[in-house]
């Protein structure tokens, strides 16, 4: 709660409703509270001044306690809209209904806050992206150990990983922007906070820093009645370390502190286990264009767009699942490419696969809403839609060869719960449960009754509205209702004169008056009974149907699971027949032998001409380290990325864009592609880039695989070169990995001859005269020109700057030093202290491995004053 709202909660003079009110912020006070008042939720004080800001509505103020309190609000009907602009604005939103009927409540209506909206713990579908999981994450973090926990709440999915070791920061931040989190909590120390929250990669990200961490010292919900019943979800996991259980834990309480309940649909923690997939950096992901396009306003630029034929939101997010974490086990790939073929080779079962699969609707976020207690009977309609599908989908695959495919047959658990949606859900079921007509007639005979006597209710009228007008003479007389006087016989002032004495007036307007009679009063009670009685027969009756459902629901969840893999192993054979991708095969050696490899991303999108398609060969003894030589435009970068692409299709399960592929496991795919300032953290564009480098030759193994473009191109061409000849020969006789390499250091090719694994391939060009084209073949051997200054005429620079830039440029290839094999002397960026400096001494004295990431930095500080 803001400050200002913290002190009128002790204010006296205020009225019953407003101390309610504050009540209730004082208990949420990290949220926008929306208080129901009628037919608005109400803001007040501060809250009102921000929403009214964020939402570009009226401030307004009341009259309270001898003050205007300002205060602004939205109608209830409408609240989602301005919901969903507060939640994607980052703010958290307390809803406080009233929890009683006004009409029986004895002095002020009794009103709770029933839920606290997040970014990441929301359920409704207008506030979530279909194709991407919302993740709420939790850090819990102790030295140089992290446990992350993160859920998402729509669909139950429930996930843990450990971090140790040095890069703790970067580690977290990888991992945040693998899950794409949308929200997470903190329970870390200051330092280690705000380094985390100042990380420009993660700027979309809402932080919470959490003071009151439940678990002490004997592991206790703060809020213990709600987190025992979700206890059970952690035991899968009976060796979970204990910094992802600490994670786990308080992220299970917040939400069901921010839902006053347990929810359901909260599937059991499933480890992360690291291990077991392709590493990817944030650098990676982003260089490699796989979810996120580097330029905003490019369509389908991205390996997801190219990949993504699925037919169901489940389907779409289970592919970029499949992107994000490629795996490293060759028996579950084959699994997943075993189901692409089948569906390939069989175009017959693939549309009508497909097409059954445009009945189904999002079952994972559906259980979500069940589980969350707010499904709607639309909800439920689309979930026995989405079960229909099952049976036809389930013959289908009856006769598959693939396990992943024939896995969906045998669930006929659900056939009782399809059956009972069927009989009792209305085919156009509305979307509110007050709305009426949501069981199905024939189902429940109490209801069938009641919507017949409403049914001979408007027969009644018609038949009393006749009779009243041959009984009276009035001819114009009308019968009518409005809820607030219930039903009425409107006459008109000209007709007033022949108004029966049995007549009661009600009301009076401007041109005529309203009656009733003893007997329209009376069907009035029994109709006004029957429809209240209707109302609370069919909610007590679709109460039982998700009570149903809830018990069905680890079998909806599973069959969700199932359903969502066959639609993306679909996509992936659709993917593959449109773009004739073939199936890679997988050795025991690290490796590769690609043959006629296309860039899947680049090729979709030429507008002019053919992709051509290039051979790449690599092995861990003879050649695996690549330096790639050749001209500007090229195609230099689109073959390294290409190569990486490839790789990873592979393992995540795809055909590749290939004629044949040959691949060993790759554990790692890391790039150094271009750059940026980072004038905020400091750092220069080269700077950036040594740090990327560094990272690489930290993470490195030899069966990663290594991309390099351009490195050393941001300082001096001596200071530029020696980096890039020292990084070749670190690689090659270091890591071990399998490297691209793209330069324009030509000096670089003479290392073919000194080092081991390392050999030369260039983009071919064809010179006619003064005219130059770009082949895009990539050769063996190696390149001696860039051709830049024909680029710069490409480009249109004045004919006389190309002209000069030519002249320059032969005086400087006469004079040119080779240094491809000469270590450059140069005096070192810092002077070396003294071998007596106490420093020093301190230094060597020191057990590194005992500190403490703070002692460390701490001693940082002192050694800086002391030197």
């Amino acid at each position: 709660m803001q400050n200002s709202d913290k002190s009128k909660a002790n204010k006296s003079g205020y009225t019953p409703m407003m101390e309610q009110y504050l009540a209730a912020k004082q208990e949420n006070p990290e949220a926008l509270l929306f208080f129901r008042m009628g037919d608005f939720y109400e803001m007040f004080f501060d809250d009102a001044i921000t929403a009214s800001q964020a939402l570009e509505i009226v401030l307004t103020a009341r009259e309270s306690a001898g003050e205007k309190v300002p205060m602004c609000g939205v109608p209830h009907h409408s609240a989602s809209s301005y919901i969903a602009r507060l939640i994607k604005q980052g703010f958290k939103v307390a809803i406080c209904e009233q929890v009683e009927d006004p009409r029986k409540a004895i002095g002020i209506v009794r009103r709770e806050v029933v839920r606290v909206i997040t970014p990441g713990t929301v359920l409704e579908d207008f506030l979530l992206d279909e194709d991407r999981n919302n993740y709420l994450a939790s850090i819990y973090q102790i030295e140089d150990r992290a446990g992350i926990a993160y859920l998402d709440v729509s669909t139950g999915d429930f996930f843990a990983s450990l971090l140790n070791g040095p890069g703790l920061v970067d580690g977290c931040c990888s991992e945040l922007l693998r899950i794409q989190a949308v929200e997470c909590l903190l329970g870390t120390d200051e330092d280690f906070a705000a380094l985390l929250c100042g990380q420009e990669s993660l700027e979309g990200i809402v932080f919470d820093q959490i003071t009151d961490w439940p678990g002490g010292a004997n592991g206790q919900s703060a809020n213990g009645g709600m987190f025992e019943g979700r206890q059970n979800a952690l035991e899968s996991e009976p060796d979970l370390p204990s910094e992802c259980r600490r994670a786990a834990e308080f992220l299970l309480d917040f939400v069901a502190r921010s839902y006053r309940a347990v929810l359901a649909q909260i599937k059991c923690l499933r480890l992360y286990r690291p291990e077991k997939h392709m590493a990817l950096d944030s650098t990676a992901r982003k260089n490699l264009e796989l979810i996120n396009s580097l330029q905003e306003n490019r369509k389908n630029s991205t390996l997801f767009n190219v990949l993504n034929h699925c037919k169901t939101a489940m389907g779409q997010r289970m592919l970029r699942r499949w992107i994000e974490e490629p795996l490293l086990d060759a028996v579950l790939i084959n699994r997943r490419l075993d189901a692409v073929e089948e569906l390939k080779n069989g175009l017959e079962l693939h549309e009508k696969l497909t097409g059954l699969f445009k009945g189904v609707y999002d079952i994972e976020r559906l259980c979500g809403r069940l589980g969350g207690n707010i499904a709607s009977p639309r909800d439920l309609s689309a979930l026995r839609q989405s079960l229909q599908q099952l049976p036809a989908i389930q013959d289908l695959c009856r006769s598959c060869q693939s396990p992943m495919m024939s896995e969906i047959v045998g669930h006929e658990e659900l056939d009782d719960l399809r059956l009972l949606l069927n009989a009792a859900i209305s085919e156009n079921a509305p979307t509110a449960l007050k709305d009426g007509g949501v069981i199905r007639n024939g189902f429940d005979p109490l209801i069938d009754e009641l919507r017949n006597l409403a049914g001979e209710g408007q027969d009644w009228l018609l038949e009393y509205e006749l009779r009243e007008k041959e009984r009276t003479g009035i001819r114009h007389l009308k019968i009518g209702y409005n809820r607030v006087f219930g039903y009425y016989i409107d006459i008109s002032k000209a007709s007033l004169g022949l108004v029966p004495d049995n007549y009661i007036r009600r009301q009076t307007l401007a041109n005529n008056e309203r009656y009733i009679t003893p007997e329209l009063k009376e069907f009035e009670d029994r109709i006004m009974n029957s429809g209240e009685r209707l109302q609370e027969q069919e909610s007590l009756v679709f109460q039982n149907i998700v009570h149903t459902a809830l018990q069905a629901l680890p079998q909806l969840q599973t069959v969700a699971s199932l359903l969502a893999g066959l639609d993306t192993v679909a996509s992936l054979a659709r993917a593959a027949f449109l773009n004739d991708y073939v199936r890679p095969q997988f050795t025991a050696e690290p490796g590769l032998e690609i043959k006629s490899g296309r860039h899947p991303v680049v090729e979709k999108n030429l507008k002019d001409g053919r992709f051509v398609p290039n051979d790449l060969t690599m092995d861990n003894s003879r050649q695996h380290f690549a330096l790639i030589t050749g001209p500007n435009m090229g195609g230099k970068s689109t073959f390294m990325r290409q190569t990486a692409l490839i790789v990873l299709m592979a393992q995540m399960g795809s055909f590749v864009p290939a004629r044949s592929a040959r691949l060993g496991l790759f554990d790692r795919i890391c790039t150094r592609v271009g750059a940026s300032d980072d004038l905020s953290g400091g750092h220069s564009t080269f700077m950036l880039e040594m740090v990327e480098v560094a990272s690489i030759i930290r993470n490195a193994t030899p069966y990663s695989l290594v991309l390099l473009d351009e490195v050393g191109r941001g300082t001096s061409t001596y200071d530029g070169l020696s980096i890039a000849q020292a990084l070749c020969e670190h690689m090659c006789s270091k890591n071990h990995s399998f490297v691209l390499f793209a330069t324009h250091y030509h000096e670089l090719t003479a290392l073919d001859e000194q080092l081991s694994g390392f050999f030369n391939i260039s983009v071919s060009v064809l010179e006619s005269g003064s005219q130059v084209t770009f082949l895009k073949r990539v050769l063996p051997g190696k390149a001696d020109k860039s051709y830049g200054i024909h680029v710069a005429r490409m480009a249109d620079l004045p004919a006389s700057l190309v002209e000069r830039a030519e002249t320059l440029l032969t005086g400087m290839e006469q004079n040119r030093t080779a240094v491809s094999s000469v270590l450059l002397e140069q005096p070192g960026l810092f002077d070396a202290p003294k071998p007596d400096h106490p420093v020093v001494q301190e230094i060597r004295r020191l057990d590194t491995d005992a500190l403490s990431p703070r002692e460390a930095l701490l001693l940082l500080y002192q050694w800086k004053d002391r030197v």
